[in-house]
C-alpha cells in the first residue's frame, strides 16, 4: 500500500481526522468545515507516530536538494520537525508565531547559519499562511535558502497551493484530502455525496457552508 493512503487509513482510524460534512466544524478563523485534521493525536500512538516521522524523513531525503537544516512552525509541527531532525540526524529550528519581547526579540530558534538550505515540516497545510511567514522569516531573518515544505496532511485548499507559489515553495504532503477521501468511501465513513460535498470546501471554504 502506498504511504500516502496508509497514513490516510492512520489519520482516519486513529481520530486525527473527522468527517462531518453534516454537522461541520468550525475552525479558528470562523470558516465552517466538513472536515477537521488534528494531527497531534498520532503522537500518542507510538507505533503511528514512527511511521509517520520514517515517512516525513524519507520525504526529506528524496528531495531535489540535500537539506542543511530541519524547521519547525510553532507551535503544532515543532514536535514533528524535531523528531524527524534527530532521525536524519540533522540540525534542527523552530519558527516563533511572533518575536520574543524580551532577549534578542528574534522569531528563530536555534542556530541557524546564514546561507544554508532549510527543509520546512508543518503539520498540516490549510491555507499556507502559517507557512508563508514561516519562510519568509527563514529568508529574511535567518538568511536561508528554503524551497520545500513537507507535511502530514494537505486539506488542498486552493488558497493553499496559491500561497505556494506566491512564495515560490513546493509542497509535500505526506497524504491529501483526495486521497483520504478515497480511503473513507473504500471504508464506508461516507458516502460518494458526502465526499463531492468535503471536495467542494476545498475549492471554496469561505462559502463552502451557504451552498450545503
Amino acid at each position: 500500500m502506498p504511504h500516502g493512503e496508509r497514513i490516510a487509513e492512520i489519520l482516519l482510524s486513529i481520530g486525527a481526522v473527522r468527517l462531518s460534512p453534516d454537522k461541520p466544524f468550525t475552525w479558528t478563523s470562523g470558516i465552517l468545515s466538513p472536515i477537521y485534521c488534528d494531527n497531534r493525536m498520532i503522537y500518542s500512538h507510538p507505533d503511528a507516530r514512527d511511521f509517520v516521522v520514517a515517512a516525513l524523513a524519507n520525504r526529506v531525503k528524496n528531495l531535489h536538494i540535500p537539506a542543511d537544516v530541519i524547521a519547525g512552525t510553532a507551535t503544532a509541527a515543532i514536535g514533528w520537525a524535531a523528531l524527524a531532525a534527530d532521525r536524519l540526524k540533522l540540525p534542527f529550528v523552530y519558527v516563533r508565531s511572533q518575536a520574543k519581547e524580551h532577549g534578542a526579540k528574534k522569531r528563530i530558534e536555534g542556530d541557524l547559519k546564514p546561507h544554508q538550505h532549510v527543509i520546512v515540516i508543518e503539520d498540516l497545510i490549510s491555507t499556507a499562511k502559517s507557512s508563508a511567514s514561516t519562510v519568509e522569516v527563514l529568508r529574511d531573518e535567518g538568511q536561508a535558502t528554503v524551497t520545500d515544505i513537507v507535511s502530514i496532511f494537505s486539506y488542498e485548499l486552493v488558497s493553499g497551493l496559491e500561497k505556494a507559489s506566491e512564495f515560490k515553495v513546493r509542497l509535500h504532503p505526506l497524504t491529501t484530502l483526495t486521497t483520504l477521501l478515497d480511503v473513507a468511501l473504500a471504508q464506508d465513513r461516507i458516502t460518494e455525496e458526502q465526499s463531492e460535498s468535503i471536495m467542494e470546501f476545498a475549492k471554496d471554504p469561505e462559502n463552502w457552508a451557504r451552498k450545503v
